[in-house]
């Protein structure tokens, strides 16, 4: 990986792991007092990827917005990852982004070649994703944050929510978790070049491919990032079911779990962990697994919940650009807790 001197190491916590807890947001969007529009379908009320307004019968908007500081000391790299993070949250629901805003942050005295390769890998990834930059807008400020505004088109009809699975459907993971793990290793300078560079590429694959090969039998979508695994699969669950989640079906990238046995882990797994206290059976997991479910992912794959007759042939087809794609639990009636590991 090319490295930039004091990228990275300006900053305190980076990628989706620098999130605000699942709990601590709960409590401050809860006590908002926001105007009511039944043209709103989807708002942050259901902890949704995106928010979803409807324009008319067949046309709706789906907006996001998502940023955050490095996690890799390569700003171009930087700028790719962040862009694809963001790009994400648009095919999680299911629909197709139209154009995208700059969002930065960036040290006054810093070198400004860096601010120039963190947005020239931004617009090569939207490049990618045959998206528009179309603006932006950029601050001083003491550490380097990227990210997009992104607006997407969907048929209001068939926005994927996050938490609209059925009993029945099978779950599908479309990329390898560990990469909080894995660069939590790479700041220690304890992670090889290679499993590095699986993560970050990993981390810069966009979910495009995947989300271009939904059908009606998918019946809801969230992508796996800050809040790791087991938050994003409770947020699915909701009330009324519960996630079981088969262990040895996960895709993990290689040496994550090494690391977890060596007593890595961040901030935002243990946050993780902390809010998932009461609402995960985790069986007789090793602690390395448990922190895998708890593992925050910056850009990371999609959970799909589909309909178990098609569920095979669905992650067949997104293993030809997801390879590491695979089925890992099915959905069941509501028990004791949202998700279960077995």
């Amino acid at each position: 990986m090319n490295k930039t001197s004091g990228f990275l190491s300006s900053c305190t916590s980076g990628g989706c792991g620098a999130k605000i807890g699942p709990g601590e947001l709960a409590s401050f969007l809860e006590s908002l007092e926001v105007k009511k529009d039944p043209a709103l379908l989807v708002g942050f009320g259901g902890r949704d990827d995106a928010a979803v307004y409807r324009i008319d019968e067949k046309r709706a908007l789906v907006s996001t917005v998502d940023f955050f500081s490095p996690m890799v000391d390569d700003p171009f790299l930087f700028g790719k990852i962040a862009a694809a993070n963001a790009l994400s949250d648009i095919y999680a629901m299911g629909a197709r982004p139209l154009y995208a805003l700059n969002l930065l942050c960036f040290p006054e005295k810093m070198d400004k070649g860096i601010l120039r390769e963190i947005l020239s890998g931004g617009a090569a990834k939207a490049l990618e994703a045959d998206t528009v930059i179309a603006g932006g807008h950029s601050i001083y400020d003491h550490e380097p944050k990227y990210g997009l505004a992104v607006t997407g088109a969907a048929d209001p009809e068939r926005v994927l929510r996050n938490d609209a699975c059925r009993n029945g459907d099978a779950l599908i993971l479309t990329k390898p978790l560990g990469t909080g793990l894995i660069m939590a290793a790479f700041r220690a300078d304890e992670a090889g070049g290679e499993t590095v560079k699986a993560a970050t590429d990993c981390m810069e694959r966009l979910n495009r491919r995947a989300s271009e090969k939904f059908s009606g039998a998918v019946h809801a979508c969230t992508d796996i990032t800050g809040f790791g695994l087991a938050v994003h699969a409770s947020e699915m669950a909701g009330t009324e079911h519960t996630l079981v989640i088969d262990a040895a079906s996960l895709p993990i990238l290689g040496g994550a779990l090494g690391f977890a046995e060596k007593f890595y882990s961040t901030a935002a797994g243990q946050r993780n962990r902390n809010y998932m206290e009461g609402k995960i059976d985790l069986g007789g997991l090793s602690p390395a697994m448990q922190e895998i479910f708890f593992d925050p992912q910056t850009s990371g794959g999609l959970l799909i919940s589909a309909a178990s007759e098609t569920a095979a042939d669905l992650c067949d087809a997104i293993r030809r650009d997801d390879p590491q794609a695979a089925i890992i639990g099915e959905v069941t009636a509501g028990e004791h807790v949202p998700v279960m590991a077995v």
